[in-house]
């Protein structure tokens, strides 16, 4: 690698200003392109030596000169940081750095937290993201960019693994870590040539989506609970378990989401994740109950109760109250909507529309059949057996 050669250049438009200084300025040289970096240092041209490139006969000469030189050195520790990485250094680079004012010797978590903090991603990933970040804490502190190879994304596999993590679970933090792993190249942290995912397959299974039975959905209905928070929480449950909404549509609602169509509320918005329209008859949907459960409250404060995980952990307090022995997370009131709909005997492209899929294969993952589902199209089939016979006599 070439490596970048420094001088101090002043006033190198030849042109002073209105008080008669001029500014001294860094020039960088690499294969015969130059750069050049402001230190914001001005002086009139008795107070610079062009010989010896330093400030002379200034009463503050000896800190100007320190300033000046420290300079020279965060430039140096910069292209430094770079070769470590294996980075070729480049003049692009070295100027991205100064812009973007990054610590020099910034580890990989480091990096992450600060690109997650100034992304314009949702809520919900980036605390995601930041989850991680903070397992890849626990797993190795003060990680630096070369560490991230191909073994070390299987002993992070491994870590996770023994920490009692789901394959999909697994799947998640290692997506996330690519996420991560991509931006870091995108910035000039890792070198393109040492992306460590190329031959590394992230494993998952697929996943058992949680749904409530018609009695568990039931003994959520009748539970009587006298916390504030756990009944909002498990109101705002019900709801979604009645219209199939993600927990981010939820929270987007407001007042102006709720029109009526021939006298009827309906619920119509757009979905945050798919962008697609959704409108939705409450009245018809499950006898109508979600209507009643909004009569209890305000929109606004209704849709407004705290962040996914948040809710989640109240969630498992409520399933233990009303001694469901099932993990029940927010996504779980979508997945229970479509497979009762599916029970109820609804066409899977009706519940696709409710549900606000762009494609049918997405909503037959939510079709699980229940055991008296089966007993329900077993005795049709038999019944219309029956007619036949009768009517062939």
């Amino acid at each position: 690698m070439d490596k970048i050669k420094y001088r101090l250049v002043y006033n190198r438009k030849k042109q002073l200003n209105k008080q008669g200084t001029a500014l001294v300025q860094v020039e960088a040289l690499l294969n015969q392109r130059k750069v050049y970096f402001r230190t914001n240092l001005y002086l009139k041209p008795e107070h610079w030596n062009s010989r010896n490139a330093q400030v002379d006969n200034h009463p503050q000469a000896h800190d100007l000169n320190s300033m000046l030189f420290e300079f020279v050195l965060h430039l140096q520790a910069i292209e430094l940081s770079l070769w470590k990485r294996g980075i070729p250094v480049t003049l692009s680079l070295l100027k991205d750095a100064i812009k973007k004012d990054k610590p020099v010797n910034v580890t990989f978590p480091v990096f992450a937290k600060i690109y997650v903090q100034e992304s314009d991603r949702k809520r919900s990933t980036k605390e995601n993201l930041m989850t991680t970040i903070t397992v890849l804490q626990e797993f190795r502190p003060g990680l630096d960019f070369k560490d991230i190879t191909y073994t070390f994304l299987k002993e992070f596999e491994a870590y996770l693994r023994e920490k009692g993590n789901s394959v999909n679970t697994i799947a998640k933090h290692l997506r996330q870590l690519r996420t991560l792993v991509n931006e870091a190249i995108n910035q000039g942290y890792i070198h393109a040539d040492a992306y460590p995912f190329r031959k590394y397959k992230i494993k998952q299974e697929r996943g058992r989506h949680e749904f409530l039975t018609p009695d568990e959905l039931r003994k959520l209905e009748n539970l009587n609970v006298e916390d504030k928070k756990l009944r909002h929480v498990l109101d705002a449950f019900l709801f979604c378990c009645y219209v199939g909404l993600r927990f981010s549509d939820f929270c987007q609602l407001t007042a102006s989401n709720f029109i009526k169509i021939n006298g009827k509320k309906w619920l119509h918005f757009k979905s945050i994740k798919t962008g697609v329209e959704i409108r939705l008859p409450l009245h018809l949907l499950f006898e109508g109950k979600a209507l009643a459960i909004l009569d209890r409250y305000n929109i606004e404060d209704f849709s407004n109760f705290g962040s996914n995980s948040e809710v989640n952990k109240c969630l498992v307090q409520i399933a233990s109250l009303a001694r469901i022995k099932k993990h029940i997370t927010y996504h779980t009131a979508r997945h229970t909507c479509a497979t009762l709909l599916v029970h109820q005997g609804v066409p899977i492209t009706t519940v696709q529309k409710l549900l606000g899929h762009t494609s049918v294969r997405t909503t037959e993952v939510y079709s699980e059949i229940l055991s008296n589902t089966i007993i329900r199209d077993l005795k049709a089939i038999k019944r219309r057996k029956t007619h036949l016979i009768l009517d062939a006599r």
